[in-house]
């Protein structure tokens, strides 16, 4: 960890193994081109889950003011938690340094949220914006249900989802990635489907009265995109206050496999079986005997009952 002497120097929080370890074997070349952009950097790696968090709070205490996220959406979600005091259900947020920024370099398998960057990934082209502008971005927090029982939360940066969408990423997390993100979550999607029915819900969007749903996946979206690719709000931007709710209903294997280009290409929101609106806090309760489970940024976090939450500029991010 990095002395207080290095305070204005930017802090590399590193997984490596991203990229099916492909950012360990290629660090050299990655300290070269984020020295090439911004100067020199302290760094560490990461070693166990959520460790990116503790890793990030501790920088932000020793005084670096920008954090760079090295790994794929999982990294990014641990880092971005690291930018506030661990969140417990019904406190409101604190940032750990007011002022801080994120930036990142993208090196993981899915890639949803550098794709609401325009960020293709490619490493030079992504160093050189991280000297960019800072401009606040809005954080989703979800109070949410443990499996055993407890209350939980935890804040994420591009989507949660309430449905199938637990069981998805569980299935590609348990993958080795090799095929890439958009096939992993294909064939994720596909054996998640199998046998698939609906999660009944009830749901409030702000102050609305509630409604009972039978739902294959409610996804609330700060970012464009999910499940290695799909475009699945096209409306959605990361500081405009709100949060883009999609909900899919009624959807099966064959619906998957015809309706397929239009969940990536974002016109399914015009197809029957979708539902969009927008809202900044959504809470849900289950109606079902087994409670559906929920997932932030491609983890499997728990089940409901869960409270989605918009922080409104809560965030720097360099872009």
């Amino acid at each position: 960890m990095a002395r207080a002497g290095n305070a204005l120097k930017p802090f590399l929080v590193v997984n490596p193994r991203s990229g099916h370890g492909a950012t360990a074997r290629h660090f050299d070349s990655i300290v070269q081109a984020v020295r090439g952009a911004v100067g020199d950097v302290d760094h560490v790696f990461t070693e166990r889950a959520m460790h990116a968090a503790d890793l990030t709070r501790e920088a932000l205490r020793a005084g670096h003011d920008l954090v760079i996220a090295v790994g794929g959406d999982g990294t990014i979600n641990e880092v971005v938690n690291g930018f506030f005091h661990p969140a417990r259900p019904g406190e409101a947020p604190r940032p750990v340094r007011a002022g801080a920024a994120l930036a990142m370099l993208p090196r993981g398998t899915g890639g949803d949220f550098r794709r609401s960057l325009r960020l293709d990934g490619d490493l030079v082209r992504c160093a050189a914006r991280l000297n960019g502008g800072r401009t606040p971005i809005d954080v989703g927090r979800v109070d949410y249900t443990t499996p055993a029982g407890s209350a939980a939360s935890r804040y994420f940066i591009n989507v949660g989802e309430v449905g199938i969408g637990a069981k998805v990423v569980e299935i590609a997390n348990r993958s080795n990635k090799r095929l890439g993100g958009k096939i992993t979550f294909k064939i994720a999607s596909l054996r998640a489907l199998a046998g698939w029915r609906d999660v009944r819900i009830r749901v409030s969007f702000d102050e609305a009265p509630e409604e009972d749903l039978a739902v294959t996946t409610l996804v609330v979206a700060n970012g464009k995109y999910f499940g290695g690719g799909m475009m699945v709000a096209p409306e959605a931007r990361l500081d405009d206050g709100r949060f883009h709710v999609t909900i899919w209903s009624g959807y099966g294997l064959s619906d998957f496999v015809l309706k397929g280009g239009s969940m990536y290409d974002g016109s399914h929101v015009r197809l029957k079986g979708t539902r969009t609106r927008t809202a900044r806090t959504i809470r849900v309760t289950s109606r079902d005997p087994a409670p559906a489970g929920i997932e932030a940024d491609g983890e499997r976090l728990g089940q409901l009952p869960a409270t989605f939450t918009l922080l409104p500029g809560a965030l720097h991010l360099v872009r």
